[in-house]
């Protein structure tokens, strides 16, 4: 995990690459659970049975939307800030799905600091994420990251 001390500091990260993340296995409890949060029941996601013989990829696959999900959480393993009072996504540009995620995939993650600047109240920052399967020579998904790190004023340095 990287430290930055400070929150002025992260303009100096710009060009770092933070990562890779621990592996984290995208079950088919997770897709179904995923499936039922989102109501996006399609067959290739949740019915097995169907899925071994009827789909192209012989199972079933995570949706697309849960691989670019788990982004949020892998930025939380691979960064943080000592005195950011909170770290808001701000959402996603550039998003590509470069391959399927079958169900028994162990995905992991890695993000490059592509832009850092001041806002009202803090900083934007734009973090290349890339994730990587276990099942796959290239990525799964590519996404710029956007998330605003707003500094605890009480906590910062002398």
């Amino acid at each position: 995990m990287r430290v930055i001390e400070d929150v002025a500091a992260l303009p100096d990260t710009v060009g770092e690459v933070w990562g890779p993340t621990d592996w984290q296995t995208v079950d088919q409890q997770r897709v179904s659970s995923f499936a039922d949060v989102t109501n996006d029941h399609q067959w290739i996601h949740v019915d097995a049975e169907r899925a071994a013989t009827d789909s192209p990829f012989g199972g079933t696959i995570a949706h697309g939307a849960l691989t670019l999900s788990l982004c949020t959480s892998m930025v939380a393993e691979l960064v943080r800030v000592q005195n950011a009072k909170s770290v808001i996504n701000l959402g996603f540009d550039r998003v590509r799905f470069n391959g399927t995620v079958p169900t028994g995939s162990r995905l992991r993650g890695s993000a490059e600091v592509r832009d850092v600047r001041r806002i009202p109240g803090g900083y934007r920052v734009v973090a290349r994420m890339t994730m990587s399967s276990d099942r796959s020579p290239r990525p799964v998904c590519v996404a710029d990251q956007i998330f605003a790190v707003i500094p605890d004023e009480a906590a910062a340095p002398a």
